[in-house]
């Protein structure tokens, strides 16, 4: 059966806001089981392969789980074109649920040797590759465009609960069984979203579109690659979604380096402790919260290309803030700014790259999006540790912060992303 053959209808109508809208909230509970899944199962797999091998061959088992997801990611968002994001979402996390459900029970009858558990991080890396594009690309299809910046506030709620409720929960799930309860545990909340991703209706997809300069039924039009091209293309030449792309990739690269590893060594350098830590990260959380609650409750931002490039250089002057921070007081109040604005920004670039996005399209233009996040940014990571060795933390956040304010300064230099608006009620 073809993705456009499943069970579908029409979408939630425009006047109904997303958050009182009963099909976005059985995807939104659907989606937050997922990720909430996706912390338990990261937990299980660093406690098993700690306990398994050395630090370094558990670095290279969570590392090796990034590999696919970085190579493949494009050929997800074309599968999910191609297929519709419905058929690619409940596929993937189908295979996500029986995969760690299959860990967590060959875990019972045999100790976690380290070549089980790269092999698991492979597979789970290969599959996410398919998931995050087609779970990117599904808020268009269920929900009326004005209400796209609401569903993308709502996102960022659910993983601010994934983020708070998925590691405590990971911890006490070992703690009581080891890793197999763990992965029991991250099986079971993959299970349970399949229902609801099951009962969630979703308008019909658009009419695929030919490869660009091929005809609809050639062989360019029909391959993968030439879909891929096909999307890349599309996103060149869009007067919203080349710079929005632009934007998107110097500010991540900007931002994931200092609040990731930066932190840790910020905090250390500082003498603040891990309760130092705990507080700038519970700040940075609280503020990424209360964005999303904002554009939850708020629905839509007016001018929200010059809003997101204005908010993405206060998020720069707020990032080198924290290098200087002279007191953890002072750090903590950096860390909610931060939290706020990139809570905002990220929001608010999800909302214009599905109102600016072709139909047809969302899934490459999702996948590009995430490619750049979850694939390219965090390369700097090691670029950041040895930075911060020889120079400190002040000059490398200082660095990284004018990395992320050139992001919001070229996208005030693009008028039709400084004037590119969401769609109203």
């Amino acid at each position: 059966m073809s993705a456009t053959a499943l069970p579908t209808s029409a979408a939630p109508a425009p006047e109904r806001p997303a958050h009182r809208d009963p099909n976005v909230l059985r995807w939104l509970a659907a989606y937050t089981a997922s990720m909430v899944g996706d912390s338990v199962y990261y937990m299980a797999l660093s406690w098993a392969a700690i306990r398994t091998g050395s630090p370094a061959q558990a670095g290279v088992v969570l590392a090796l789980g990034a590999v696919p997801r970085a190579v493949l990611m494009l050929g997800g968002g074309v599968l999910a074109d191609r297929f519709g994001p419905r058929l690619v979402v409940i596929g993937s996390d189908a295979a996500r649920c029986v995969l760690i459900l299959g860990i967590a029970v060959a875990l019972l009858f045999t100790s976690p040797a380290l070549w089980l558990l790269i092999t698991v991080a492979l597979l789970f890396g290969t599959v996410d590759a398919l998931f995050l594009p087609a779970v990117g690309a599904l808020p268009p299809r269920i929900t009326a465009p004005a209400q796209l910046a609401r569903v993308q506030g709502m996102r960022g709620l659910a993983a601010r609960i994934a983020n708070v409720a998925g590691a405590p929960l990971g911890g006490l799930a070992v703690a009581l069984g080891g890793s197999a309860t763990a992965f029991a545990v991250a099986g079971a909340l993959f299970a349970l979203s399949l229902p609801l991703l099951l009962a969630v209706r979703m308008a019909p997809g658009p009419a695929k579109a030919p490869a660009d300069g091929a005809e609809a039924g050639t062989a360019e039009g029909g391959t993968a690659w030439g879909e891929l091209r096909d999307g890349l293309r599309h996103i060149r030449r869009h007067r919203v979604l080349a710079p929005l792309m632009l934007v998107i990739a110097i500010g991540e690269l900007g931002f994931v380096g200092p609040l990731n590893i930066g932190l840790t060594l910020l905090v250390q350098e500082r003498g603040w402790g891990a309760d130092g830590m705990g507080w700038i990260v519970a700040a940075f959380g609280t503020g990424a919260g209360a964005s999303s609650l904002l554009l939850t409750v708020r629905g839509r931002i007016p001018r929200a290309g010059l809003t997101l490039s204005v908010v993405l250089c206060g998020g720069a002057v707020a990032i080198a803030g924290l290098a200087y921070a002279p007191s953890l007081a002072l750090a903590v109040l950096a860390g909610v700014s931060i939290g706020l604005l990139a809570g905002l920004s990220g929001a608010l670039t999800g909302a214009l790259l599905q109102t600016a996005a072709d139909p047809a399209y969302m899934g490459r233009v999702t996948s590009v999006a995430t490619l750049f996040t979850l694939g390219v940014a965090p390369l700097c990571y090691p670029v950041t540790g040895a930075a911060t060795g020889l120079w400190g933390t002040g000059p490398v956040f200082v660095v990284s912060a004018a990395v992320c304010g050139t992001g919001g300064l070229l996208g005030l230099c693009f008028k039709a992303l400084r004037r590119a608006e969401l769609p109203a009620s």
